[in-house]
């Protein structure tokens, strides 16, 4: 039973030596004692143990999970909006074409036809769905509101668990808890103001007769002025800063 211990690999290293201590008459068991306390050993040696992180529980599992919560809200926010903008676009270019339609008869270039009337059931359709999508943005909204919220409730948690002399943690590699109600605030308010822009939008779009007027409001729901560029440097900060991205 003890040969079956020994690999056939590590036999055939030690083979020779094995050879040597049956010529001398050296007891076979106590050889292959040595032999395995030396493979033991070496497998030993050779063993490394991954120390495992501990999960994250109170202020820091939130503030992480909330950043992961921004991540997901600007993704549904951009979808629903290129979604929307399609929509926005067919209203303008059949209002353009109804326009023309309209100038046309007017000047009695044309003859009057059907499709008249089966634009405008389009275009109340196309303003409806506009709309659904508008609520759809200001729920994803509402809920970036809520995010901030928590980590300001975080953040008074903080002040009060150190109050005085305590020193207040940092959670993660180098932001205080501070930073990030100050960093989601920011972006939140920035599309505070944007979906304001979008409901003043909503709501002159289809009464707008102006041309140049439509295309402006098309090029700001597209360009969304409000929402500044530097969002993805700070979300990209956050990410970064709980994990969520590699250092």
């Amino acid at each position: 039973m003890a040969c079956h211990l020994i690999s056939c690999r590590f036999l055939s290293q030690h083979a020779e030596q094995f050879l040597v201590a049956t010529r001398r008459g050296a007891a076979f068991i106590p050889f292959l004692v040595v032999i395995l306390e030396k493979q033991c050993s070496g497998e030993k040696s050779k063993i490394t143990v991954t120390p495992k992180k501990a999960a994250l529980t109170g202020s820091a599992r939130k503030i992480k999970d909330n950043a992961a919560d921004w991540h997901n809200l600007m993704l549904k926010w951009e979808k629903t909006n290129e979604t929307a903008f399609s929509a926005a676009s067919r209203i303008v270019n059949l209002k353009i074409s109804v326009q023309s339609y309209e100038k046309m008869l007017i000047d009695d270039t044309v003859t009057a036809h059907e499709n008249t009337g089966k634009d405008k059931e389009e275009l109340e359709g196309l303003c409806l769905q506009l709309l659904e999508l508008l609520e759809k943005m200001q729920q994803i909204q509402l809920k970036m509101e809520k995010l901030t919220s928590t980590f300001k409730g975080v953040c008074d948690l903080e002040a009060y668990q150190c109050s005085g002399e305590n020193p207040r943690p940092i959670l993660f590699h180098t932001w205080p808890t501070t930073l990030f109600y100050e960093t989601s605030l920011k972006m939140s308010e920035m599309y505070k103001k944007e979906i304001s822009l979008k409901a003043m939008i909503v709501g002159e779009i289809a009464h707008t007769s102006d041309q140049d007027l439509l295309m402006v409001y098309l090029s700001c729901w597209l360009y969304q002025p409000y929402v500044d560029n530097s969002i993805k440097v700070l979300l990209e900060s956050m990410l970064l800063e709980t994990g969520h991205r590699p250092m």
